[in-house]
């Protein structure tokens, strides 16, 4: 008999755990290999891929909301598309449904000839451009040619379903690309009603309505793969995760973008934003770099100010009283506590800020020209030469086609179209979008009275001596404070009706019905801008043309609403209004950026997180692809609109008001550096994949750049002239120094008021005759030959930059010489290939008639010589 001691117990127990780990580790691998992968892109069969995504849940409206999905999914069904259905149980919140979508070849041949979807017949032989010299500097910016060029080039042509033998198809179930699936099932879905046979209910068509009343809770096509690391499968693509890798990431914020690899994954429209964006953001260095010149000019003549050297000597500025600022309670003060500021402005107002004011006029022009031209070569890669005319009007919106019933006979066609209601629209469209004005002028004017009263308030608490703030008097001014401050909460403010107008300019575009998808953004585009426009730049209007410009004088001072309010229009500073202006613009600005990169990466971020915690943990094989992409942000349909509309914002602050701040480019290219990886990082990894669409171009916003560029060169012409201090100084250099020399040019500036019951004179900026004078306290001669000097300034700077504008416009051919003969090149060829396929079709279709009918001879007569035997 064998005893077992307590050691040998202890073995054999540890022994026996080992075991039965080992068995259930085993267990656990076996059963992981006869499950299938569900993070996969196809159905349970591994054959057929997933186009398309539906979800819903079970809820208490469950009856009706079932009854319209087995109606829509029975339509989908007869259209010819093939349904799987992942049941709740399978799901990781045991509550969500999902309806995974794929359309078999038939149904991609059908409505890919419906809408004259381009697909390639022959590998173009038409070679790239040569290598242009001294390449191998480049090279560090430069991607893998594999992710450059996805895929080979060639020559393309509206697919039609008659001729399949035409195009290059060796494989059916990849020769439509992921991006054009979704697009035509996403077609289909926009159009497919619920209803029951035999009833005719518009109201009740398409995926959209079907999401807005809850009966589905997302429709999305699925990513490839997950971003960090490639697909299991070998034959999907693995894009998501090369765009990751060499787009998303920030340490590749120097490397040019992989813009085909975008087109083909995300669609011609996405693609045409970043090709957009990324050239903007090239064309701004060259701005940056020549407003960090000018502002460095500033710098190092810095000790070369003259009037600045007056405004802070003990013996000049601090000997010069200065008239109170407001009526009751502010003190008299000496032209030396604006030392600081005065040395500010100098950093912005210097001979440089004209010189770079002409350049961001004609840099403007070129950035515009090239990109047309950038473009132009995009539309000819992207083969969207030909988009407009023939596939923009198959694009309809399933809104129209429902809700406008009036039809009228077309004299071109001679069939009947739907008519919308476009004149009680547009009618809408006026009444609403005129209070909305009106509101942002009252929060204007609100802002203003607002800097009146705070402006009397710290004039008197900073420039009383018996106060103890004097440190920091040194250092900030009324006008500085009350700049600073007024800016803040009008960006607070702007923020605040942004979130309105958004919301209106929506509700308003929907009951106009545009017709097609480019009509309905087009009219979108130019309400929000024209809000947004009136926004964000109508404080820096202010700041530049009318603040300072209506003051008076003493003993005869302008107030905002009258003189019983006691709220004194405000006054410039001594160094003048362009640093106040500098304050606006960098607070706007900066804030807006700063704001627009929170909301673009945190909230997506948390929002996703929130979403996803419960499941984050999972196994790759536990959690399906269509599952973790049902946990990311929906791309919206205007989600590129708020992009665009964010650029030209800021295109309007670096164009507009440049003149007043030269290193606005400088923030703008390193906010746009860090925008074109947000927004890659954003779609890559936090939105579900976009629906693909097409866009031959920037749309609306071309001609809203262009509206902008040339109104930037007035406002920057009438800163220069009345906002700046420059004409000014070279008046008094040039015709009223002694010395041709910018000494005593503070004193002339200003103007002397005697009070009768103070001994001593009080100084006030302006250009006026003196007590005792015959005219007294009226404008002298000085005043009226700075003004006209000031508007020759703004007459010649406006024609000498229009004029060069113009020159460079013409130089610049919009589409390159070799773009145009390239797209000759290929229409040739594909009409000849045409030709030749027409001839071979032909040849085949009388041979094989000739070939029947003589054998179709020989049987009647064989048939005869029977008849005639038989007879005999």
């Amino acid at each position: 008999m064998y005893v077992v001691k307590p050691s040998h117990y202890d073995r054999l127990e540890n022994c026996c755990v080992f075991n039965h780990v080992i068995l259930r580790l085993l267990f656990l691998f076996q059963t992981d290999k006869l499950q299938p992968n569900k993070d996969t892109v196809f159905f349970r069969d591994g054959v057929r891929r997933i186009d398309f995504v539906l979800s819903y849940v079970d809820d208490k409206d469950g009856e009706k909301k079932q009854e319209r999905r087995r109606e829509f999914e029975a339509n989908l069904e007869k259209v010819g598309l093939e349904l799987e259905t992942e049941d709740k149980s399978d799901s990781k919140d045991q509550k969500t449904y999902f309806l995974k979508i794929h359309a078999p070849w038939d149904v991609l041949a059908t409505y890919a000839d419906v809408l004259k979807i381009k697909v390639p017949f022959k590998e173009s032989d038409i070679p790239h451009s040569h290598d242009v010299p001294l390449e191998w500097l480049s090279q560090p910016f430069r991607l893998p040619e594999h992710i450059m060029r996805p895929q080979s080039d060639y020559f393309t042509y509206h697919f039609d379903k008659t001729k399949t033998d035409f195009f290059l198809i060796n494989d059916k179930d990849t020769f439509f690309p992921p991006s054009t699936r979704n697009r035509i099932v996403f077609y289909i879905l926009a159009r497919c009603p619920y209803y029951k046979e035999g009833r005719r209910d518009k109201d009740k068509t398409g995926i959209k309505r079907l999401l807005s009343n809850g009966t589905y809770t997302a429709a999305f096509p699925v990513h490839d793969c997950r971003y960090w690391k490639r697909a299991r499968d070998a034959e999907c693509e693995s894009e998501r995760y090369n765009l990751y890798k060499h787009w998303a990431k920030f340490l590749c914020f120097y490397k040019e973008q992989p813009l085909n690899l975008i087109r083909k994954y995300y669609g011609e429209k996405i693609g045409i934003y970043f090709a957009w964006l990324g050239f903007y953001t090239e064309m701004l260095f060259f701005a940056a770099v020549m407003g960090l010149i000018c502002f460095t000019y500033g710098v190092l003549s810095y000790d070369d100010n003259i009037s600045s050297k007056e405004i802070c000597d003990a013996n000049i500025g601090g000997n010069i009283v200065m008239c109170p600022l407001c009526d009751e309670k502010c003190p008299f003060w000496r032209l030396n506590t604006t030392c600081l500021s005065s040395w500010q402005s100098h950093l912005f107002d210097n001979e440089g800020t004209v010189f770079f004011a002409i350049f961001m006029g004609i840099w403007v022009t070129l950035f515009l020209e090239f990109w047309k031209r950038r473009q132009a070569r995009l539309e000819y890669e992207w083969d969207l030469v030909d988009f407009e005319e023939e596939q923009q009007q198959l694009q309809i919106r399933p809104e129209f086609e429902i809700r406008c019933t009036n039809r009228r006979l077309n004299k071109i066609t001679q069939k009947t179209q739907s008519l919308s209601d476009i004149i009680p629209g547009q009618q809408l469209c006026m009444c609403v979008c005129s209070p909305q004005i009106s509101l942002i002028v009252a929060c204007i004017i609100g802002v203003i009275a607002y800097r009146l009263a705070v402006y009397a308030a710290f004039a008197s608490i900073i420039k009383d001596p018996m106060r103890k703030i004097q440190l920091v008097g040194r250092f900030i001014t009324p006008q500085l404070a009350t700049s600073v401050t007024a800016s803040c909460i009008n960006f607070v403010i702007i923020m605040i009706l942004n979130f309105f107008y958004e919301r209106v300019a929506i509700w308003i575009t929907d009951l106009e019905i545009p017709k097609t998808h480019l009509e309905y953004e087009n009219r979108l585009t130019m309400k929000m801008f024209l809000f947004q426009f009136v926004n964000y730049y109508s404080s820096c209007f202010y700041v530049a043309f009318f603040k300072g410009k209506f003051v008076g004088y003493p003993g005869n001072y302008s107030y905002m609403f009258g003189s019983s309010t006691r709220l004194r229009n405000e006054e410039c500073d001594p160094g003048g209004c362009l640093i106040e202006l500098t304050t606006q613009l960098v607070i706007v600005m900066a804030g807006k950026q700063l704001w627009g990169n929170i909301q673009e990466a945190l909230l997506p971020l948390m929002r996703n997180w929130w979403s996803s915690r419960k499941g984050r943990h999972h196994p790759e094989n536990h959690y399906s692809r269509w599952e973790q992409d049902h946990v990311l942000q929906n791309f919206s349909q205007l989600g590129l609109f708020y992009e665009y509309l964010e650029m030209v914002i800021q295109f309007g602050f670096i164009t507009l008001f440049v003149a007043s701040f030269p290193l606005a480019p400088l923030l703008a290219l390193f906010n746009n550096i860090l925008e074109i990886r947000v927004d890659a990082w954003k779609f890559t990894t936090q939105f579900r994949r976009p629906v693909a669409s097409k866009a031959r171009n920037i749309g609306a916003w071309q001609e809203i750049l262009n509206a902008v560029a040339i109104l930037s060169v007035v406002t920057n012409a009438f800163i220069m002239a009345f906002t700046s201090d420059m004409i000014p100084r070279m008046v008094y250099l040039y015709a009223y120094s002694e010395k041709a020399s910018m000494k005593d040019y503070v004193n002339n500036s200003l103007s002397i008021y005697t009070i009768s019951h103070i001994t001593s004179h009080n100084i006030y900026r302006d250009y006026r005759y003196p007590s005792g004078h015959q005219n007294a306290y009226a404008r002298t001669m000085q005043f009226w030959h700075i003004l006209a000097a000031k508007m020759a300034f703004i007459i010649i700077m406006e024609h000498v930059v229009f004029v060069v504008k113009f020159f460079v416009a013409w130089m610049i051919p919009d589409i390159p010489s070799d773009v145009k003969a390239r797209i000759k090149r290929e229409r040739y060829l594909i009409q000849e290939y045409l030709h030749n396929y027409e001839v071979e079709r032909l040849k085949l279709q009388l041979s094989a008639s000739f070939i029947t009918e003589p054998q179709s001879e020989m049987s009647l007569t064989s048939d005869k010589h029977e008849v005639l035997s038989e007879c005999l």
